[in-house]
């Protein structure tokens, strides 16, 4: 003990940073009991001076027993760029015994790598870890020139551009390098602090000290923090599951691992809901994989496929555990797994061979398991340890929260969509009036399915009713209500209101339902409203009346080819309240085309709404066979790569009902004109070839026509319209409209309009602008017994 001598580093402060062999034997204690602490603690009495510089000269050091040693004790500052020392080596020799030199005070049993160059960069001396790193002994390397030694040629000339420059200048010089050596296995981080080495008392410089440093484990750790910091943005830029786990593996390969996969439980691509446990063998299917050879040859599992991973595999354990599952080379375990996944690979394959080493990590998201990441080391030298097994566990919560997101966006859009579907006009009925055609697009964007819609309304008198609307928000709510308007729109349009008076309603509806939906949330209204465009089109008048509230205008094509939006004066927004709409009625040819559309089809935050609304009027006149073929001409013209909202469109070609079709007569206001009136309809009726309903239709236009001479005022019109149905028409100067009710046995009148009802397929009033008009409809098709 007595002939030990020791070496021990230290920083600027004084906090022990290395320590070699020698001064654990010395001392008894490990170099995990001292790194960390102050030098000043070792001793067992004051030392010469407050300085870890002021360490010259003989000390007593307390060893771990409680004994107490007196040594020779010499500190040797290692110096930066400007001079100053920023950490110092400490040398501990017997007293009495010979000083070594400079050389031997920094290099003797030193914990780190430590070597003297002369100044034309030669090897001098090396100490036992310098000789352990370059895996030969210290003889093989002294008078060798440094590049002869290694073979990375760039780390050669920057170490030796360092070495020239401390020899040039004297000055010390920090060296930084990522590089491996002879005697390692892969590269490691070194922090070289090189500094001169001059004779005792003399200033000429006889060559270049350094001390390497391995920061390697410091440098992993800030790989692994900034491979966390990358995935906070690379990974969950989609609501989409499986670009979700692309992400992650893109992420982990090859920076983390050779080859990489993702598998999920089925449930989770679908509807169904999660396992209760998962025991024994577990079926997984694969989403994701990825790996440094194209085509990923490593993989015993296509995408898209199910695979069954048996209850010792890794995979199966991390699910099973709830934890990150390590396996490597040599454990019965990892080499059955291997070996039943090599079973799968095509003869000749030759890219599993070396696999040593397996991390399984669950994806686990708010208590739930969606799958298992894998990550497989073949060409990495070092195997998967508890460090990669914590990242690789942070890095899988992270992808699993955005994965359970995208399950979430993808059930909720599918429930949206499914109900949006419900509530849409599935199949369009036939119309008199008008050919129609029409689509809707959901939305693709994150924010999710949108609360556009549209229909097609048959009303009275062969008119019909064409309608879009557009809800505000997205999601479940905005389709449910849309669904709440859409009927809400039908039960109006079955009153037959004008449109600007259908609105009025519609937007005291709207009112009511924001109200009732959140009434102590202090939400405005207008952001719960919605936009709709209501039109009427008569084809016996060749009139379109239209009335719009917060509503894009309609675009009409005329048959000569041109173009054009509606004039409409646009209201506000559904469920502001309290303005009024206004109606723009206009007349249109036959074959004229009436564009409704939804504000997802021309306005973009990207888009100039007026160049989106011409590009659309361009796209109208567009010559196509069939109004399906102009719908998909359109959206395909006008709407952008990546439309941010739904879209509804819907397209009209007008029709017109002649004279040939329309019957109209004036009544006069004596009940003696009613058999006059009965007759004139009859002989109408031969005419259209429709004798056999000759019967019904006299008794609907005495009891209309007598109901108009009786309760009504003047001017009395009576119209036939042959159309899908026969069409009674009664109109009066009256706005008192009559109510069916049943008529008790003793009473003389009460059953006129109850006969109608009964013998007419539907029957009903209108208000007009001078008065009434009641109506009935008869079916021309034989009745099916």
């Amino acid at each position: 003990m007595e002939h030990v001598s020791a070496t021990a580093t230290t920083d600027a402060s004084g906090m022990v940073t290395g320590w070699s062999e020698g001064a654990r034997r010395l001392t008894g204690r490990t170099a995990e009991e001292v790194v960390g602490r102050a030098a000043r603690e070792l001793l067992a009495e004051d030392p010469p001076g407050p300085a870890v510089a002021a360490l010259k000269g003989t000390v007593v050091l307390r060893h771990r027993d409680g004994s107490s040693l007196t040594r020779f004790v010499e500190a040797c500052p290692v110096l930066s760029g400007n001079g100053t020392p920023v950490g110092y080596v400490i040398t501990a020799r017997p007293p009495g015994s010979a000083e070594p030199t400079l050389a031997g005070q920094a290099f003797q049993q030193a914990a780190m790598s430590m070597s003297i160059f002369d100044t034309r960069q030669h090897y001098l001396r090396l100490n036992d870890v310098a000789c352990r790193v370059m895996g030969v002994p210290e003889e093989a390397l002294l008078g060798r020139f440094f590049s002869d030694s290694v073979e990375d040629a760039e780390h050669s000339r920057g170490f030796l551009a360092s070495l020239r420059q401390v020899a040039e200048t004297g000055r010390p010089v920090r060296y930084e390098s990522f590089t491996g050596a002879p005697a390692l296995n892969r590269d490691h981080a070194w922090t070289i602090e090189m500094w001169p080495v001059r004779e005792d008392g003399s200033e000429e410089l006889t060559g270049v000290a350094l001390a390497a440093f391995d920061n390697s484990d410091q440098y992993w750790a800030r790989q692994r923090l900034a491979l966390l910091n990358e995935a906070a943005a690379a990974i969950g830029t989609t609501l989409d599951v499986v670009r979700t786990a692309e992400e992650l593996v893109d992420l982990l390969v090859p920076r983390y691992a050779d080859f990489a996969s993702v598998d999920l439980l089925d449930w989770v691509l679908g509807a169904d809901e999660p396992p209760t446990a998962l025991e024994g063998d577990i079926v997984l299917r694969r989403v994701a994989h990825g790996s440094g050879h194209e085509g990923t040859p490593e993989a015993a599992v296509r995408l898209g496929e199910t695979d069954v991973y048996r209850a010792s595999s890794p995979p199966a354990r991390a699910l099973r555990e709830g934890r990150a599952a390590l396996s490597q080379a040599g454990e019965p375990d990892f080499m059955r797994w291997v070996a039943e996944r090599n079973a799968r690979a095509p003869a000749g394959r030759s890219y599993r061979k070396g696999v040593h080493s397996v991390l399984a990590v669950p994806l686990k998201a708010r208590g739930t398991t969606l799958g298992v990441a894998v990550a497989v080391r073949i060409a990495h030298p070092d195997d998967f340890g508890d460090d990669d097994a914590v990242l690789g566990e942070e890095l899988a919560s992270r992808a699993a929260v955005c994965v359970d997101n995208a399950r979430r966006f993808a059930r909720e859009r599918t429930t949206a969509l499914a109900l949006q579907n419900s509530l849409l006009p599935r199949g369009l009925p036939g119309q008199a009036a008008v050919e129609v055609a029409h689509r809707y697009l959901p939305s693709g964007s994150l924010a999710g399915i949108g609360g556009d819609w549209f229909d097609v309304i048959p009303l009275s008198g062969s008119r019909v009713a064409l309608v879009v609307g557009d809800v505000v928000g997205h999601g479940i709510p905005s389709s449910a209500t849309m669904g709440r308007l859409c009927t809400a729109v039908r039960t109006l349009a079955d009153v037959d209101l004008p449109p600007d008076e259908l609105l009025t309603h519609l937007d005291d509806l709207v009112t009511h339902l924001a109200s009732d939906d959140r009434p102590d949330e202090g939400v405005e209204v207008a952001e719960l409203g919605a936009t709709c465009l209501y039109a009427v089109y008569d084809p016996v008048s060749r009139r379109l009346t239209a009335a719009a509230a917060g509503h894009p205008p309609p675009a009409v094509v005329l048959p000569d080819g041109t173009a054009r939006l509606v004039p409409l004066s646009t209201g506000p927004p559904l469920g502001v309240g309290g303005l009024p709409f206004e109606a723009t009625e206009i007349e249109l040819p036959e074959g004229a085309v009436v564009a409704l559309y939804t504000d997802g089809l021309t306005q973009d935050r990207d888009r100039d709404v007026d160049h989106a609304t011409d590009e659309l009027c361009r796209a109208l006149t567009a010559k196509t066979d069939t109004l399906d073929e102009l719908c998909d001409t359109v959206l395909k013209a006008v709407l952008p790569e990546e439309p941010s909202d739904d879209v509804a469109l819907l397209l009209a070609r007008t029709r017109v009902l002649g004279a040939d079709r329309v019957a109209t007569w004036d009544v006069e206001p004596d009940p003696a004109h009613v058999a006059a009136t009965r007759q004139a309809a009859t002989e109408q009726l031969a005419v259209w070839g429709l004798e056999e309903a000759s019967f019904v239709t006299e008794l609907v236009v005495s009891e209309l026509v007598t109901n108009a001479i009786r309760y009504g005022e003047p001017p009395i019109q009576l119209r036939l319209i042959r159309d899908r149905t026969l069409i009674c028409e009664v109109s009066d100067g009256s706005s008192t409209s009559p109510h069916l009710r049943r008529a008790h046995a003793f009473d003389e009148g009460g059953r006129g309009l109850l006969l109608v009802a009964q013998l007419t397929q539907r029957w009903g009033s209108r208000q007009t602008g001078s008065g009434k008009t009641i109506w009935a409809e008869q079916s021309l098709e034989p009745p099916e017994f």
